[in-house]
């Protein structure tokens, strides 16, 4: 079950009335009309206008312009359901970019944030202080405590698309014990399942790990499934950034189904790949793992993103031992001398598997100014430019930014990219942000996924590689995500869904971003609506505001 603030009633019966000759002279608030519909089922396309009152879709069908307050000509264009985007990270990043401009011009009106394992809700426990103040130095004053509060403070922020909050295990282990490597203890473990369990009641969709990251490489699976217990219970579902995606991806999607087993939870995969050249023959395994899951009876699903490189933080190659304690205990490890000479044997070891070179690690963002002509280099150019090995370049880099530095590592192979996105389990998750080509953002060469991962599914891996039939692409990212999040009106077009609409021109779709240009919009995309109202007309930001914060009850 789905409930909303201010969900509009009877709009059943509010379309039949428009539909009487009695009512020829009503008015609704917006019709697009002559465009064809991709209702978001997978189902074929069919010619129909589309009649908006309050926000929501009062009527399809033939409806004469006069009827209208405005009209919307989408003669020759298509119109689908806002893109959910199962996979985000802008837990933090809307505050700074709240028109949302690298999703609504990919026709993206919701987004699915708290993934791997990180949520800006619970703020709680012995971190919440130095949480606070970071938020404070970007202007933001981060009041909110629990899940309920921070849906309240998004609602009264304003935003331009939708939120749907996860509830992040690195987060809620953070906020118990910090960094440290162990067991929790009985109490502990207590404490985090009642806070689990207050986060579903509040509004959470489900739980979601980082396993490949701290604290989650501390938490042994006993754990993730007493917690998805407690998911399970409120009809959530667990998202799982795996173990390990390369040399052990095989095992660790074997875990992650396990947990959904003894839990009787719904399991999704995160951005599933297979990174490395020497693993991706796994890609295959992967999947398999998944399907038979399926037939012995667990829910479990995937998403995907359409690129072949990922996107993360240098210290996701770095030992869990060195990462124990926090920032400040790492770089006191990387200034010991027998032991920095131990890490840099470790990182040969780990990159020769992950992304297989040091040349395929790019770095996206430096903060300090005089570090900006590093942005879009490989680690191992500038360990060229630095006369050093690459191993002691990435440790120099991790001291100079105190552990945030953030890298795009291109390592999977265009076949298994195709082979995930085909599969007819797989979603489609850009694993993005919110941003903008303006202020910090532009500061940083992003992975293009942010701006591009939707329109580069429908244009390139539709149109061009035919992998699918435009309906079958629209469903990946409507109404697949939709049922698994539970919003029963959301994901389709139909009487009564709420108005989160993109009208686009199938022949002319692309993304424009780049990994060279990554802060460029999708083309083809002409108008986006949001819960009724225009976030993007005739390829432009409106400026609006109409997203709310969605919570699951």
């Amino acid at each position: 079950m789905f409930i909303e603030k201010g969900a509009a009633a009877g709009v059943g019966a509010l379309a039949a009335l428009y539909s009487t000759p009695l009512f020829a002279q009503s008015r609704f608030d917006l019709v697009i009309r002559g465009g064809t519909i991709l209702d978001g089922t997978g189902a074929p396309p069919f010619p129909a206008d589309i009649g908006l009152v309050g926000g929501r879709i009062a009527a399809m069908g033939q409806i004469a312009p006069e009827q209208a307050a405005r009209v919307i000509d989408a003669s020759r264009l298509h119109i689908a359901p806002g893109f959910i985007d199962i996979h985000t990270h802008s837990d933090g990043d809307i505050f700074q970019y709240p028109t949302a401009d690298s999703r609504v011009h990919q026709g993206v009106t919701t987004e699915v944030t708290g993934n791997c394992g990180g949520s800006a809700a619970p703020l709680a426990g012995a971190r919440a202080d130095e949480i606070r103040r970071a938020y404070k130095e970007d202007g933001v004053d981060a009041a909110w405590t629990g899940v309920a509060s921070y849906c309240d403070y998004l609602d009264r922020f304003g935003i331009s698309v939708n939120h749907a909050q996860l509830i992040g295990q690195g987060t809620l282990r953070q906020n118990a014990v910090g960094l440290v490597d162990r067991q929790l203890t009985a109490d502990e473990l207590d404490a985090v399942l009642r806070a689990v369990d207050e986060g579903m009641a509040e509004g959470a969709f489900g739980l979601s790990t980082g396993l490949e990251y701290v604290p989650g490489r501390y938490t042994p699976t006993a754990e993730i499934v007493a917690m998805s217990r407690v998911v399970a219970r409120h009809g959530g579902f667990y998202a799982s950034h795996v173990r390990n995606e390369e040399r052990y991806v095989l095992e660790a999607v074997d875990e992650a189904i396990a947990i959904g087993r003894q839990a009787g939870c719904r399991v999704e995969i995160s951005h599933l790949k297979a990174t490395g050249q020497g693993n991706w023959a796994k890609q295959r395994g992967a999947l398999a793992l998944i399907e038979s899951a399926r037939r012995a009876g667990v829910d479990v699903l995937a998403d995907a993103y359409p690129y072949t490189a990922y996107s993360t933080g240098l210290t996701i190659l770095l030992p869990a031992e060195t990462l124990e304690g926090g920032t400040r205990a790492m770089l006191g490890r990387l200034a010991d001398d027998a032991g920095r000479a131990s890490l840099c044997a470790h990182l040969v070891n780990q990159v020769a598997h992950d992304p297989g070179d040091f040349s395929l690690i790019v770095i996206a963002r430096m903060k300090s100014e005089e570090d900006q002509a590093l942005v879009g280099q490989s680690v191992a150019r500038i360990a060229e430019g630095w006369k050093v090995d690459p191993a002691e370049a990435i440790l120099r880099l991790i001291e100079k930014e105190q552990g945030n530095v953030p890298f795009i590592g291109h390592g999977m192979s265009a076949e298994n990219v195709e082979l995930l996105l085909r599969n007819p389990l797989v979603m489609v998750g850009s694993d993005g942000y919110s941003m903008a080509p303006v202020g910090r953002a532009a500061q940083s060469r992003p992975h293009p996924r942010s701006y591009g991962a939707f329109a580069r599914v429908l244009g390139y891996y539709c149109r061009e590689r035919k992998l699918f039939e435009l309906p079958e692409a629209v469903r990946k990212m409507t109404s697949m995500p939709a049922d698994q999040l539970g919003l029963r009106d959301r994901g389709r077009i139909a009487a009564g869904k709420w108005a989160d609409l993109v009208v686009f021109d199938p022949a002319a779709i692309k993304d424009e971003a780049t990994f060279d240009s990554p802060h460029r919009f999708a083309s083809g995309i002409r108008q986006v609506l949001v819960n009724g109202v225009l976030v993007v007309d005739n390829g432009k930001h409106t400026g609006a505001k109409p997203g709310r914060a969605l919570r699951r009850a």
